[in-house]
């Protein structure tokens, strides 16, 4: 469904309809969530998640069919046109089943449960997600994709649908035994924990190997195809190669973002990252573009920029933020989940040219060297079209080239823009917040800062609860569904870099008050933390993600969130249950390293060394900002800044370690400490420059 037909729905008057929406509609017509909403046309019956459900099922004897997946998901819009939108599916789900849709963005809680339970019936995972489970929430039966008839050796979902209502009828027992199994192995994975024991380096190392091991030489990226960008692993090399002056690190990280960027896996036109590659050399691409991912790519990149001074990578951060600053910020602060593959009822069509096509619109010496830049052949190299890359060695596009302001303009006016999943998320919010505020932080940008306060201030607006609570979820005017541990991590992470970058006492407030919040709702009462919080719905099993995927773990990001952000205000009891954290999980980790990018990044940050500098703006305002601009050309990652501009008894509360730090003389003041060892406050700007360089000797290879 396009996202004007949502966009329609979303004017229905409800209050109108039936319970269950008939007869135009179903129960999902009465639901927030723009992926359930494409689906409340379809002939099926289907609930969104509810007890009512369940408790109908148990009534009428029936299994559940759980269908998880989300709006901007290509095979989720294929699997729904096959058979979601098909009489003869829905009539044989609407006599013998009951139907529930998830969407996977809103309830990450149900979707990583029984994703976890696909994975461990099948070995592989994926969206969308199809579920048989029975009245009791237990599943039975998990797929992935499922075509109308079986084809190609996948069981279609009518000959599934018949087989398992006649099971469910005959040989039920055997059913239940499989739950009973699939629960019991889900239970023990969530249970099973190696003794805490210290981080070091050795953890760092092995990851190291693990990822020049796995490293693609000629194309760059790691392992085979489909190739995922995963920032976060490039990220972590970044830190690695300083740590460990390890310059095939920085080369992989380097390659890598490069080859993202003059990719067709980048949109060269409008910007932004799409979600991953389908070949080994990132040329053809699932197009759908992710909120997070243009977070994780901005913050790799400066990571990555900040070891290795390419300027390309710089370039790349801004050309994302431009697209998402341009594209998915709603009016009022928040950033949209993301962009759909599929336009015209075909997946890419909107990013597509042709070589005549280009020829009309460009003057003809523009036009060839264009076309030459860009690698367009009369051929093409996607179904008869031409996904645009860079030739090897051709300078980025400025990021308002004329020429592809051009095509960008023709292609807003002349085409169909894919569907934008219009909801905004706590979680992926943090993310970007976070990336915005660090670029500004890096290198001045008035204009990110203040996209990532605006985006800051409609989740302080919109999406907290009258008791104080933090929500997951806002979707034109409705907010809703208790924030997850991710959301709360995220979010806390994007104050702490929103006040290292503009030095609002609120953000750092905001900071401290999201994670001592965390640390009540999610504690495990063992030194680690749950997904979800103490009062919600636990489904087979209460989850703790540790392993990253496309996104970080709610875990791994509130790891490096409570160790920095100690260090920070000096509050030891926050650096301390970081610790504690990283302890509980090291021996996953030793399992197999590089699957734990954002949990090594805390690591790093554990092991240090890193520096706390206070700035204590005096008369000699000019120096207190040179000053700044010195502590800000180091690895900002390691490096936490205190403003402290005059008497201000909040920040007093909130960073205690910077109390009695006052201005020398009246004149601005810069207080350095590393490892808990402090060194003589300084007034001078070149005294401060040799400060850190005798830190930097005195610590390992990274400085």
């Amino acid at each position: 469904m396009s996202e004007h037909s949502v966009s329609r729905l979303l004017g229905v008057d409800r209050s109108t309809l039936s319970p269950d929406g008939r007869p135009e509609f179903n129960r999902l017509i009465f639901t927030s969530s723009p992926y359930l909403l494409q689906h409340a046309t379809n002939p099926i019956d289907w609930y969104p998640w509810q007890s009512a459900a369940f408790e109908r099922a148990r009534t009428e004897d029936k299994p559940v069919l759980v269908s998880i997946g989300y709006s901007t998901c290509h095979w989720c819009h294929v699997m729904a046109h096959e058979s979601f939108e098909d009489p003869d599916v829905a009539e044989l789900m609407n006599r013998h089943f009951v139907a529930i849709k998830i969407d996977r963005e809103e309830r990450p809680d149900l979707d990583a449960t029984y994703m976890e339970v696909c994975q461990l019936m099948t070995g592989q995972g994926g969206w969308p997600l199809t579920l048989l489970v029975t009245p009791d929430r237990q599943p039975f039966f998990a797929a992935t994709y499922l075509p109308r008839r079986s084809r190609n050796g996948m069981v279609g979902i009518i000959e599934l649908l018949i087989k398992v209502q006649d099971l469910w009828q005959t040989e039920r027992a055997k059913l239940l035994q499989t739950c009973h199994q699939v629960v019991n192995a889900l239970q023990q994975v969530q249970q099973n924990r190696a003794a805490p024991q210290p981080p070091n380096e050795l953890l760092l190392q092995q990851a190291l190997d693990q990822f020049k091991e796995q490293f693609d030489l000629q194309y760059a990226g790691f392992g085979q195809a489909p190739k995922f960008p995963t920032p976060h692993n490039l990220s972590l090399l970044a830190r690695l190669a300083r740590r460990f002056q390890d310059r095939d690190a920085s080369e992989m990280a380097s390659r890598t973002l490069t080859a993202l960027r003059c990719g067709g896996v980048f949109d060269q036109i409008g910007f932004g990252l799409h979600r991953y590659s389908v070949d080994a050399h990132w040329l053809v691409p699932h197009f759908e573009k992710m909120l997070y991912d243009q977070a994780l790519y901005i913050l790799a990149c400066l990571d990555t920029w900040q070891q290795t001074g390419a300027d390309t990578l710089f370039t790349s951060a801004r050309q994302t933020a431009i697209y998402v600053l341009r594209d998915l910020q709603h009016p009022d602060g928040g950033f949209y989940a993301g962009e759909d593959a599929d336009s015209e009822g075909t997946e890419g069509t909107f990013y597509l040219w042709t070589e005549s096509q280009l020829r009309e619109v460009l003057p003809t010496g523009v036009a060839d060297q264009f076309i030459k830049r860009f690698q367009v052949t009369k051929a093409g190299n996607f179904e008869g079209k031409s996904i645009l890359r860079l030739s090897p060695g051709s300078k980025l596009p400025d990021d308002y080239d004329p020429l592809v302001q051009k095509l960008r303009t023709i292609r807003e006016e002349q085409r169909t823009r894919p569907h934008r999943d219009e909801k905004i998320l706590t979680g992926w919010n943090g993310l970007m917040i976070a990336a915005l505020a660090r670029l500004s932080a890096i290198h001045a940008h008035p204009e990110a800062l203040e996209a990532a306060q605006r985006a800051f201030g409609f989740i302080s607006t919109h999406l907290v609860d009258d008791s104080g609570r933090l929500l997951r979820r806002y979707f034109h005017g409705q907010a809703g569904i208790p924030a997850f541990l991710e959301d709360y991590a995220s979010l806390a992470w994007g104050c702490l870099e929103l006040y290292l970058s503009g030095f609002t006492t609120a953000s750092l407030r905001a900071a401290v008050h999201w994670t001592e919040q965390l640390l009540v709702l999610f504690d495990d009462g063992a030194g680690s933390f749950y997904d979800t919080a103490t009062d919600a719905e636990v489904v087979l099993t209460r989850n703790r993600s540790l392993q990253d995927g496309s996104l970080p773990t709610g875990i791994s990001i509130t790891a490096g969130v409570l160790l920095r952000l100690g260090r920070l205000t000096g509050r030891t009891d926050l650096e301390d249950r970081g610790v504690t954290l990283l302890e509980q999980h090291v021996g996953s980790y030793r399992r197999y390293p590089s699957a734990y990018a954002q949990a090594l990044l805390a690591v790093d940050d554990q092991l240090g060394p890193g520096i706390e500098a206070t700035i204590v703006c005096g008369r000699n305002r000019k120096e207190a900002t040179r000053m700044l601009q010195v502590l800000r050309g180091q690895e900002l990652p390691r490096v936490l800044i205190i403003w402290k501009d005059s008497q201000n008894a909040e920040l007093d509360r909130l960073a205690p370690r910077q109390q009695s730090q006052m201005a020398l003389k009246g004149l601005s003041t810069t207080y350095l400490c590393s490892g808990r060892r402090c060194l003589d406050p300084t007034t001078d700007v070149d005294q401060l420059n040799g400060q850190l360089n005798l830190l930097h000797k005195e610590g390992p290879g990274a400085w």
